[in-house]
Formats: structure tokens, sequence, C-alpha cells
């Protein structure tokens, strides 16, 4: 299958993809500050860089885009040409990686998925707020 769209066009339209202040992390934010909490966004000395981080918690969340970290990638890949199925595949391993090296440093590793958050903003909010009372409880 080849693209509908010529080399250069893809490429402009790539380029506009931002890598961090996605509208879904802006959204997350917003809700957390209405909450009145303090945290830290995109942590360069963490692993992976964190979008969210409470440090006194020892809590990071990764508010992952479902296409670029290939939620049910099995599922789809097949469809992609060989660099995007590449592509998502090392994305998918590195977040394997940096959740693994978090963890074995003490950090509660959240994973909030693009659609989890586009259904039920609150909910998920809630889920990270209860992970961050949780951790500083115990």
């Amino acid at each position: 299958m080849t693209d509908i769209m010529s080399k250069a066009k893809r490429s402009a339209l790539m380029a506009r993809i931002r890598g961090t202040n996605t509208t879904v992390e802006t959204r997350v934010f917003r809700a957390l500050r209405r909450q009145g909490v303090y945290f830290a966004r995109h942590v360069k000395g963490l692993p992976g860089r964190p979008d969210v981080v409470f440090r006194n918690g020892k809590v990071a969340v990764f508010l992952d885009g479902d296409f670029w970290h290939g939620w049910r990638f099995g599922r789809w890949e097949y469809k992609l040409q060989p660099f995007w199925r590449a592509k998502i595949a090392t994305n998918r391993a590195r977040d394997a990686s940096n959740f693994a090296r978090l963890r074995r440093q003490g950090w509660k590793v959240l994973r909030i998925w693009e659609h989890e958050l586009e259904r039920d903003l609150a909910r998920q909010v809630e889920r990270i707020l209860d992970a961050v009372a949780a951790r500083r409880r115990g």
C-alpha cells in the first residue's frame, strides 16, 4: 500500500505533530491544577521524561497517544508501512524499558491512554490523584 500524499506533503504534516504539551496533555494539566495539586511536567532527569511527575509521592504519569505508542498494536500493525511499523514497535520497546527503569528506582508508573482521557477525563484525573494519595500514605 503506497502513501496517498507526496513525500514532502507527508513530511510537512508529520512535522506539525507536537511531542509535548499536546491537547490531551494540556487538558490533564488544567484538570490537575483545578484540583490544586502541585506537579512537574516533562521531567528531563527521569527515564522517558514522564508527562506528569509528583516528586514527593514518586508517581510518574505517561499520557500516551493511541497511535504513537501502539494501543492494541497487534490488531492493526499489519496495515502500516514498514517504516511506521518499526517506528511504533521501537516506541513500545522504549516505553517498556523506561517503565522498568522507573519502577526499579522506586517510582509508581501510570500509563493513561489517549482514548481513556477522551472517554472520561475526570475518572483518569481521579486515578492519578488516588495513586499519589496512596503513595504518600504508605
